[in-house]
């Protein structure tokens, strides 16, 4: 039964997709294609926000608090798109001590935030003990501190410098704290832009074991798409194939983010995604991502307006008020007063969670 507010025609093939969404069939990646370059954005923003309901109610949507914590940046994988990274070598990078991670974290704390997002370069020279002594030393001071931490990437590096298994790494890691995992450094999952943009990153199938990994041992997380350069909108549905299909097999992921690409570095390619553009690509993230349950927009990357349109778009969550990033330009919500304003004032109940999705008190104190 398709409900009232739907003019669609089923004669017309990108309405008929939308038809079978709003009915919960599956849609192949031809089909959502098919929208893609093809499909009224209005009807894919209305049916994403129609699937959007079944998730969350229309007039509430979720944020979280969490500090970012670049413990590097020493890097040797040289993505053409990243300004953040040092060469190894030419002194003028660093690396946080732990007491200098404590320190931001007693900052985080004052500030309301529960949670740790722990990423850095990938720095071979750097010991498996920097990484256990991190972990245990902030799970020491904060034990009730979630921490997520390491990104494919930086995991497959753990796995190289200690000669170990990555289900064995990660077993240790969960053990001693680590408590969830980005599925940061996928940007687009097809081969062809990874030689474009990061030549040297773990391949789609190093990227794709990784995480599978992560799943198999209980450490949960999310995956995410950044677009706006030289990929092919095929390339998109690809990147969104490999996701849906892992998640059949693991459940693994919590959220989904698309984000764009910044303009960081002269040797990089950016094109400009229109607001109408971006859009329409997290409104098919809603629809064929039919197993993940929460799709985020990330009011950091796309400032405050797209963000509320966002929320109208398909996704129910703000992703988070970050509390430091010196990766990507922010124009995101620095406190959580901020977030609870910025989502009261596009008409929606602010509703507070953890990285589990679970709504947690308002100024939660740990």
């Amino acid at each position: 039964m398709i409900p009232a507010q739907f003019q669609f025609s089923p004669d017309n093939p990108a309405d008929a997709v939308l038809i079978r969404s709003i009915q919960g069939e599956r849609i192949s990646k031809e089909e959502a294609l098919l929208l893609y370059e093809e499909a009224d954005f209005l009807k894919v923003q209305m049916v994403a926000r129609y699937l959007r309901s079944r998730i969350r109610k229309p007039d509430e949507a979720s944020y979280t608090m969490f500090r970012v914590v670049n413990y590097t940046n020493y890097c040797n994988v040289e993505c053409s798109f990243c300004s953040f990274m040092d060469e190894i070598g030419n002194g003028k990078g660093y690396v946080l001590t732990l007491d200098q991670i404590l320190e931001k974290m007693d900052y985080a704390m004052e500030m309301g935030a529960d949670q740790l997002f722990l990423q850095g370069g990938v720095y071979p020279e750097l010991p498996f003990s920097y990484y256990t002594e991190i972990i245990q030393g902030v799970k020491s001071r904060f034990p009730q501190m979630h921490i997520r931490a390491f990104s494919p990437v930086e995991i497959i590096n753990l796995e190289t410098i200690t000669g170990r298994t990555l289900e064995d790494v990660l077993i240790e890691l969960k053990s001693i704290g680590l408590d969830s995992v980005p599925g940061a450094g996928a940007e687009i999952l097809t081969e062809r832009m990874r030689q474009i943009i990061s030549p040297k990153k773990a391949t789609v199938s190093e990227w794709v074991r990784a995480m599978e990994t992560c799943h198999s041992v209980g450490l949960k997380g999310s995956a995410n798409i950044v677009f706006g350069s030289e990929e092919e909108k095929g390339e998109v549905i690809e990147h969104l194939q490999i996701i849906r299909d892992l998640q059949d097999r693991t459940g693994g992921f919590l959220s989904f983010i698309p984000w764009t690409f910044q303009p960081q570095t002269k040797r990089f390619k950016v094109r400009a995604v229109s607001t109408e553009e971006y859009l329409k690509v997290l409104g098919i993230c809603r629809i064929f991502l039919d197993n993940i349950s929460h799709i985020e927009t990330s009011v950091m990357v796309l400032g405050k307006g797209v963000g509320q349109l966002a929320l109208l778009s398909g996704a129910d969550d703000i992703s988070s008020v970050v509390i430091e990033e010196n990766v990507l330009r922010s124009y995101g919500l620095k406190t959580e007063k901020e977030a609870r304003k910025f989502l009261a004032e596009g008409g929606f109940k602010p509703i507070r969670r953890n990285l589990y999705y679970e709504e947690v008190d308002t100024l939660q104190v740990i």
